[in-house]
């Protein structure tokens, strides 16, 4: 039996990926108005927005990650693990309102509906799919890039191969993201959901996916998927604040508040944010 390291809110505390992000230029009177136009439609057609738990989240949503796994590769269980971090359990306001499950920017080349929040910048844009399914698939389409492309030559079961590498190709800064992530799936035993493959499955596959991204290369494709770290989960620094005595604060040594933020030394500055738990 797997020993399981993390308790259930390391699924609202993963530290930040490393992506570049698209600067909405938008006044926050369009924005409120943009969103409220958004929700009024996602309302009529769903009613009140459901609220998952993490094993109705994983059980609304395994079908699409598995489809996902068998068309590119990728396990379904780190699919549905990063669906729970980013999404919070499917509760976050891109999932309910916008049906955005992994946090994905407007870019220059997206014509669909948008979504503004404040994330980097104020009014940060976000996608707004049609359906939940739509915001899987992107997620797939999103990884098929040059940095990603050794990971599809994994074993689509290869949870432990992707976990590490995703950290290992920058997805994320965390340096706990790797056993973060295999913890959450491990947790909810979510590589039950993954498939082994024939070497000739293997095969077709990687040639598909590869040729994919090879067709990318050179093509002004932005990385755009949001903070993973939810608001309430950040902390500010202050006037007078210290490393040690934020540590202190939230339950941390200072060297575990380091390595939440990817910190080489002790220095902080005023109105810094600083990835905390609690």
């Amino acid at each position: 039996m797997r020993k399981i390291t993390c308790a259930l809110f390391v699924i609202i505390t993963l530290a930040s990926c490393s992506a570049r992000k698209k600067v909405a230029t938008i006044s926050s009177g369009q924005a409120r108005h943009n969103n409220q136009e958004i929700q009024k439609e996602h309302q009529a057609a769903i009613g009140n927005y459901p609220t998952y738990t993490a094993d109705q989240y994983i059980q609304r949503f395994k079908k699409i990650a598995i489809q996902e796994m068998n068309a590119y590769g990728v396990p379904a269980s780190i699919t549905l693990a990063q669906g729970l971090f980013e999404s919070g359990n499917g509760n976050g306001d891109l999932a309910r309102i916008a049906n955005n499950h992994f946090g994905i920017k407007c870019t220059s080349d997206w014509k669909g509906k948008s979504y503004y929040k404040n994330d980097d910048q104020v009014n940060d844009c976000f996608r707004v799919y049609d359906n939940p399914e739509d915001s899987f698939r992107d997620h797939s389409n999103f990884l098929k890039r040059k940095r990603y492309a050794s990971l599809f030559e994994l074993d689509k079961n290869d949870y432990m191969g992707w976990a590490n590498g995703l950290k290992a190709a920058g997805y994320a800064t965390n340096p706990k993201y790797p056993q973060l992530l295999i913890a959450v799936i491990e947790k909810y035993n979510l590589d039950q959901y993954d498939r082994p493959e024939g070497e000739v499955q293997k095969i077709k596959r990687e040639d598909r996916v590869l040729t994919q991204i090879n067709q990318n290369i050179g093509k002004s494709v932005k990385d755009s998927i949001i903070s993973q770290t939810p608001t309430d989960k950040l902390y500010t620094v202050k006037q007078g604040d210290t490393l040690y005595n934020i540590s202190k604060r939230f339950g941390l040594t200072v060297d575990e508040l380091k390595a939440l933020n990817n910190m080489a030394d002790n220095n902080i500055k005023l109105g810094q944010k600083l990835v905390v738990v609690k």
